[in-house]
């Protein structure tokens, strides 16, 4: 299984006992997104265009508009539509997408932008290691890493949209243009700087007045939840303001417009109670070298005397229920990243782990106190994490 096949219904084992969501299984995968677009504008030389257009139904159109709500799942969506009637009145006649393993920005925005597999693009979390200084890498602020383009080397959609000849805008702030992730996934466009969401919204409606690709991006509602929950008032209040202005995009953008909103990941609120610490814990640092990913999704990289099934069978007694532990070659064979490249081998974990529930595993010698006080987190493969929206609008 790839993140592009046709869905399924079949998941790999250890997946389906927990209940949880593999990527791709049951609804197409995000990567499916920009090569659905391709198809829609006519632009049959990016792969599976034509077969991700049928796949997501969408109609063909001069202008299509991207609008990518970091954090915004689908389930989490259905739970508090309440603030978002634009979106809930067009929520019933859509069906999901699945993000990626992990279920993070950094990760998923990889699959989007590439239309490839995680375990094709390097980009496996929000930390990963390099495997050449065997140092721990951020992937969202792109520190500690080599050059954007040398990590992850394989062309994005909107390289291949412009290579195409068609015009693709990105809407989003100025810090993100020319940033490492930007460069990863989203190279290719002419970048269009704004701050507010409105602002964006304009720009976004300006790019369109020709025929082209605008893609929008907001991240304020990932931000309400980490912070204070997405069953806040907080992050229904960031869903509202969303909202409304879908609602003042979807009017204003010209005809023959095709409006396609999605999300990167979806969220869950921690359960303190159900928290361990690699740095406190001795039966789960034994052999473990370093901890790479998030506190939902855990790469464990061992000491070289380790082994990895020594390992794994020690965190899966530890951890239980509230958690799918595999080794790398188990991962791998169950299809965890899709199709893996030579160069991104070493960067997946000797040890894999994936949360359930509300669960989380920190380790507080590399990860800052802040991250270690966020509310809403994701990373694993949950319904509320992997499922995300695809909301079309014609």
């Amino acid at each position: 299984m790839t993140d592009l096949e046709v869905p399924t219904t079949a998941a790999p084992s250890g997946l389906l006992s927990a209940d949880l969501v593999a990527p791709g299984v049951g609804y197409p995968c995000l990567g499916r997104v920009l090569p659905g677009v391709a198809g829609a504008i006519g632009v049959d030389t990016v792969a599976d265009a034509a077969s991700s257009q049928a796949l997501l139904g969408l109609p063909s159109a001069s202008r299509v508009c991207v609008v990518l709500v970091d954090g915004l799942g689908h389930t989490n969506l259905a739970e508090r539509a309440g603030h978002a009637p634009f979106l809930r009145r067009r929520l019933g006649d859509s069906a999901p997408l699945t993000s990626t393993f992990p279920s993070t920005t950094a990760t998923a925005m990889g699959t989007f932008g590439v239309a490839l597999p995680p375990g094709r693009t390097g980009m496996l979390g929000y930390t990963v290691r390099d495997p050449a200084t065997g140092q721990l890498g951020n992937l969202v602020s792109w520190t500690g890493l080599p050059p954007a383009r040398e990590w992850q080397r394989e062309l994005t959609v909107f390289e291949q949209l412009v290579a195409a000849g068609t015009t693709v805008t990105s809407i989003g702030p100025a810090r993100f243009s020319g940033s490492g992730l930007t460069e990863a996934a989203l190279r290719g466009p002419t970048y269009r700087a704004a701050e507010s969401l409105a602002a964006r919204v304009d720009a976004t409606v300006d790019a369109l007045r020709a025929p082209g690709v605008a893609y929008l991006y907001w991240g304020d509602v990932d931000k309400a939840g980490h912070h204070h929950g997405w069953g806040s008032w907080q992050w229904g209040d960031a869903l509202a303001e969303l909202d409304a202005e879908l609602g003042r995009l979807a009017r204003l953008l010209p005809r023959d417009t095709l409006l396609l909103v999605t999300a990167d990941h979806g969220m869950v609120d921690v359960d303190r109670a159900a928290r361990w610490d690699v740095a406190t814990d001795p039966a789960l640092s034994a052999g473990v070298e370093l901890v790479a990913g998030e506190p939902r999704a855990l790469h464990l990289h061992l000491a070289a005397d380790a082994e990895p099934t020594v390992v794994a069978d020690r965190w899966r007694e530890v951890l239980g229920a509230s958690a799918v532990v595999a080794t790398r070659s188990e991962a791998a064979a169950d299809s965890w990243f899709g199709e893996i490249s030579e160069h991104v081998l070493p960067v997946i974990g000797d040890v894999v782990v994936a949360m359930t529930g509300r669960a989380t595993v920190v380790d507080s010698r590399t990860q800052t106190p802040g991250s270690l006080d966020l509310i809403g987190v994701h990373g694993s493969l949950t319904p509320h994490e992997m499922l995300v929206p695809c909301v079309v609008v014609a």
